[in-house]
């Protein structure tokens, strides 16, 4: 039942226009961090460094959030409308797999933006006419923002679930940007969720910001994901199916 929950959630995807904003989108901040890294030229010194960190300053703090929450917003919306949500969760499929189905859907789509915000780097760096290509270490912020970025996804799923409203969670999630970007540069940004996806992709600094703080990186981001994973099913089995 829960391949078939995958599929469902996947195939309305596939058929809805919500890629075009995933296709489109971040080439705003890329090219908002490229301008930035050519007005500056005289201040940023490391290169692809540099130009990354200009890039993933824009995207992980003030369009990865509200994109991904317009997404869950997307895949929640038709069960929020009149009373389908009854209807689903009284037909013959575990809650436990309707959450899952829609959160695996989420992080291939986080995936693939992560990779698109990748491939626009390289081609931004080509035409700026940087040397060479990327450092290596630049692919595994793109990996570790992935993990980041799922933590946020967790709690955008979560909130278009319990939140009906379409616009209300992804004004949570443009808050949740802005105190996320103040919550990274102080020592609790490590356990803020919304600064996770800042921290991964080491955004705005050349040094890595998670330098000794690896590991309650991957537990903090591991953590807010199965926490609010869990929370969600928990709602949705009670207090939905008593509603």
């Amino acid at each position: 039942m829960l391949f078939a929950c995958i599929k469902s959630e996947q195939l309305k995807l596939r058929h809805s226009h919500i890629w075009i904003a995933f296709v489109l989108i971040p080439i705003i901040p890329t090219a908002m961090g490229t301008q930035n890294y050519l007005n500056n030229l005289e201040m940023l010194k490391s290169e692809w460094f540099s130009l990354w960190t200009q890039e993933t300053l824009f995207y992980s703090n003030f369009f990865f959030a509200p994109l991904i929450a317009i997404c869950c917003g997307y895949l929640w919306r038709m069960e929020n409308q009149n009373k389908n949500r009854h209807m689903l969760l009284t037909s013959p499929v575990p809650v436990k797999d309707i959450f899952i189905g829609k959160l695996t859907a989420i992080a291939k789509i986080t995936v693939f933006t992560q990779l698109w915000i990748f491939m626009l780097f390289l081609i931004s760096g080509k035409l700026v006419r940087l040397p060479g290509f990327p450092p290596a270490q630049t692919f595994i912020y793109v990996i570790r923002g992935i993990l980041g970025g799922m933590s946020i996804a967790a709690i955008q799923l979560l909130l278009s679930m319990v939140i009906r409203s379409f616009a209300t969670p992804i004004a949570i999630a443009i808050i949740g940007s802005i105190t996320g970007l103040l919550a990274a540069n102080s020592q609790y940004g490590i356990y803020y969720p919304y600064s996770l996806m800042m921290l991964g992709m080491n955004a705005n600094k050349k040094e890595d910001m998670l330098a000794g703080s690896g590991i309650p990186f991957f537990a903090n981001s591991l953590g807010y994901l199965i926490l609010f994973s869990v929370l969600a099913v928990y709602l949705l089995r009670h207090r939905d199916a008593n509603a």
